[in-house]
C-alpha cells in the first residue's frame, strides 16, 4: 500500500534547516554552535511592534478579515508611500507570511504544470512553494563570477514557452544579496510585456541596501503595472520572523480577488501580530538607519575574513544579509555535516547552509554554501576562524 503522495515525495527538505539535528546533537555534547544557516537576526524587535501587543486589550481574540484588518491595510499605504509606491488599500491582500503570499500568488496565476522563470540560485523555499502549487520551475542560471548579476536577456527569452505564466525574482536577493539594478528591471519588463507574462517581485529585503546603493521597486515599471505582483513581509524589517505576517501587493485587482479566495479557505492571517505590524509602521527611520550600519558591519568584517582563507570565493554582497561562497571541498554538504559532528574548535562549531538547495538544475552549488551575517561582529569573527581552522583539516578539502 502505497502511503506517501507523489508530491509528499518530491517535495524537498530545505536546506536550511535540515541540518539542524546535527546542531542539536552538538549542543547536547554541549559545544556552541554558531547558526549562520537560517535568516534569523539577532537584531531586537523595535517596541514599536513590541509594546502594542505587550499592552494588548482585545478579550476575545478573534478570527479577522480573510483580507488582515483594514486599518492595517491603510497603514501599510503609508508605508509604500515612503518609497514612492503609490497603492489603495484594496490592493493589498496581508498573508501568514510572505511564504504564504508567495503560495497564493502561484496558486491564483498557474494551473498544474505551468513554468515559472527565475534566476538561480534563489531562494530555497520557491522549489517548495512550487511543487504545493504544482508550478514547474524553470532555472536561469547565474554566476559567483560576476557576483550573481541578471543572466543574459536572451537565454531568459530561449526558456519562454506557451506554459510560461511568470518571471519570479528577489530584489534584493536571498541566498545571493544581489541587488538588480533599473537596467535589469526595465529589460525584464520588455520581457513580460511581449509575452504577457506576469512579474513576481520579492522585495522582502527592500530597506538592507549597502554602499550607497539604492533599491528599486517593481511596481515602479511602467507599461506593466496590472502584470507586476509585489510579494512582501514583514519578518526581516522589524526582526520579527515569528510573527508571519506578509503581504501580496498588486495594481491587477484580479489577482488580489483571486489570491483573497484562497486567504478565505484558510480564514485569516494573525490577529495580535497584526496589531504589532500596524504600530510597527510607524518605527523611526533612525532604527533602520542603525541596523543597517550594523549590518554593513557584519558584511564588511564577514567578507574580509573570508577572504583570507586560501580557496575562499567571496563575492562583496550589495543588499539583504546573505552571501554564497565557494569553497574548496568537494561537497558542502558533506563539509556541512562534519562541522557539527565532528569538528570544533574550544568547544565551539558553525551550522552553515549546503547551497546545491538554492538551485533547481541538480549538480549545481555543490562547492557553495549560504551564510548569512546574522550575528553580531565577534560571534561572526569567531565563526570565520572556526571555518578557517576547520578547512585546514577537512578530509574532502580539493
Amino acid at each position: 500500500m502505497k502511503f506517501i503522495s507523489n508530491r509528499g515525495q518530491i517535495m524537498p527538505s530545505s536546506p536550511i534547516r535540515r541540518l539542524v539535528p546535527f546542531a542539536d546533537q552538538a549542543v547536547e555534547k554541549g559545544r556552541h554552535v554558531y547558526h549562520l544557516n537560517i535568516g534569523q537576526p539577532d537584531i531586537l524587535t523595535p517596541d514599536t511592534f513590541l509594546n502594542p501587543i505587550k499592552n494588548l486589550d482585545m478579550p476575545v481574540i478573534a478570527y479577522g478579515p480573510s483580507a488582515g484588518f483594514t486599518s492595517l491595510r491603510k497603514k501599510l499605504v503609508d508605508y509604500y508611500a515612503r518609497f514612492d509606491i503609490t497603492v489603495d488599500y484594496s490592493e493589498i491582500l496581508v498573508t501568514t507570511g510572505g511564504s504564504e503570499a508567495i503560495i497564493f500568488t502561484l496558486m491564483s496565476i498557474c494551473d498544474a504544470g505551468d513554468e515559472i522563470i527565475i534566476p538561480e540560485p534563489f531562494y530555497t523555499n520557491y522549489n517548495g512553494f512550487a511543487v504545493e502549487a504544482g508550478v514547474n520551475v524553470v532555472p536561469i542560471t547565474s554566476y559567483i563570477e560576476n557576483d550573481f548579476q541578471l543572466p543574459p536577456i536572451e537565454s531568459i527569452k530561449e526558456k519562454i514557452t506557451p506554459k510560461t505564466r511568470a518571471i519570479l525574482i528577489c530584489n534584493p536577493n536571498n541566498p545571493t544579496g544581489y541587488v538588480y539594478s533599473k537596467a535589469e528591471l526595465k529589460a525584464l519588463s520588455k520581457i513580460v510585456q511581449e509575452h504577457n507574462l506576469f512579474l513576481l517581485s520579492d522585495e522582502v529585503y527592500r530597506e538592507f541596501t549597502y554602499d550607497g546603493l539604492k533599491h528599486t521597486t517593481a511596481m515602479h515599471l511602467k507599461n506593466i503595472e496590472d502584470r507586476v505582483i509585489m510579494l512582501d513581509s514583514v519578518s526581516k524589517r522589524y526582526s520579527a520572523c515569528g510573527a508571519r505576517i506578509g503581504m501580496i501587493v498588486s495594481k491587477n485587482k484580479e489577482i488580489i480577488e483571486t489570491a483573497l479566495k484562497f486567504g478565505m479557505a484558510r480564514l485569516c492571517p494573525p490577529s495580535i501580530e497584526q496589531v504589532g505590524v500596524e504600530a510597527g509602521v510607524d518605527t523611526p527611520r533612525e532604527y533602520f538607519e542603525e541596523v543597517n550600519k550594523e549590518y554593513t558591519e557584519r558584511r564588511n568584517t564577514m567578507v574580509r575574513l573570508l577572504r583570507e582563507i586560501p580557496g575562499v570565493v567571496a563575492p562583496n554582497p550589495k543588499g539583504a544579509f546573505y552571501m554564497i561562497v565557494r569553497l574548496p571541498v568537494k561537497d558542502s554538504n558533506d563539509f556541512a555535516q562534519w562541522l557539527l559532528t565532528d569538528f570544533h574548535v574550544n568547544n565551539e562549531t558553525v551550522l552553515i547552509a549546503p547551497a546545491d538547495g538554492f538551485y533547481s538544475r541538480p549538480g549545481l552549488g555543490k562547492d557553495e554554501v549560504r551564510i548569512a551575517y546574522v550575528l553580531n561582529v565577534n560571534d561572526i569573527k569567531k565563526a570565520m576562524h572556526i571555518l578557517s581552522e576547520a578547512l585546514k583539516v577537512y578530509p574532502g578539502r580539493i
